[in-house]
């Protein structure tokens, strides 16, 4: 994957992203960190289509993704956000949301990959139980998990996770972290997290600020180089590094 001279603007001329690249390894998982607003979510909303970009271009196997049909871009790439769709259905319903003939077999196992099937089975009608408008019977750990079913299901070839453990206790987010994991194995996977700490074993970090790419590398090769994201991990921590 090829991001080329990347720029994106918004019609009233406000510049987002400018002059980013990057290539990337097919399986590596890129972490994005960085202030609010420096442009982390534009990027995978770029690499999505949910807008196009304004300069420059986006490259998977050597082809520009503005020549992909949306429908069949999207089908490449599963997304867990911080707030994810749920509806007024069943768990098994939602978890195989768009893909109606799977088999429940199919659906225990991605639940149970993504440690949902226990809650699941302890549910009063189990996988045929409505989770209520937006997932309003299930806490915000197990909607995460629900989400990362969805996704496992689907079996992506690209991964989009942004934020997806913001909204969930310490002790939840163990369990959704696990399930990230299996979730990203051998699939290129762009992780968007505050949470410093749950991205420290990524394959290569980006440091955005103001739209653009200020430092890049892994953890321990950013925090010997003792700049913008040493600070940003040393705040966050509130230790003296």
């Amino acid at each position: 994957m090829l991001f080329r001279s990347v720029g994106f603007s918004y019609l009233d001329g406000a510049k987002v992203i400018e002059g980013f690249n990057l290539e990337i390894k097919k399986g590596d998982t890129v972490a994005l960190v960085g202030p609010s607003g420096a442009g982390k979510t534009t990027l995978t909303d770029l690499l999505a289509r949910f807008y196009d970009v304004t300069e420059g271009g986006i490259f998977l196997d050597g082809v520009d993704i503005r020549s992909f049909k949306q429908d069949d871009l999207r089908g490449l790439i599963g997304i867990v956000n911080q707030e994810n769709i749920l509806f007024n259905e069943s768990v098994r319903n939602n978890i195989a949301l768009g893909m109606p003939e799977t088999p429940l077999g199919a659906v225990i196992e991605a639940a149970t990959a993504a440690n949902a099937h226990d809650f699941i089975v302890e549910m009063e009608h189990g996988y045929d139980t409505e989770i209520g408008e937006r997932g309003g019977k299930l806490s915000g750990g197990q909607k995460q998990r629900l989400a990362i079913a969805r996704a496992l299901l689907k079996d992506p070839e690209i991964l989009i996770l942004d934020e997806a453990t913001s909204s969930v206790d310490t002790r939840t987010e163990v369990l959704v972290q696990q399930a990230m994991k299996r979730l990203r194995a051998g699939r290129t996977s762009f992780v968007i997290a505050h949470r410093l700490s749950t991205i420290r074993d990524a394959d290569v970090i980006l440091v955005m600020d103001n739209g653009g790419l200020v430092e890049q590398g892994t953890h321990e090769e950013l925090m010997e180089r003792r700049g913008f994201y040493f600070n940003l991990y040393a705040s966050q921590f509130q230790e003296s590094l």
